[in-house]
């Protein structure tokens, strides 16, 4: 009976703990902190920079997919 107890008493606060640290992350993910300009703007860089890098190997590769059916 006493290891039953112990258990209990253990394992319920646990899980109240993870409950509540879990409810607390996903409010956190529904709403993001308001990225600033900096972070705005090197996110459109590094957009731009991928747009740029891709076109640039299509081309490389343009010839790759130039295969008779």
């Amino acid at each position: 009976m006493l290891p039953i107890v112990i258990i209990a008493a253990v394992a319920i606060p646990l899980l109240a703990v993870a409950f509540l640290a879990a409810r607390r992350s996903d409010k956190e993910g529904e709403h993001p902190a308001a990225e600033s300009d900096a972070h705005r703007r090197l996110v459109e860089q590094e957009y731009e920079d991928s747009e740029r890098y891709q076109a640039e190997w299509r081309e490389e590769h343009k010839h790759e997919n130039d295969s008779p059916l």
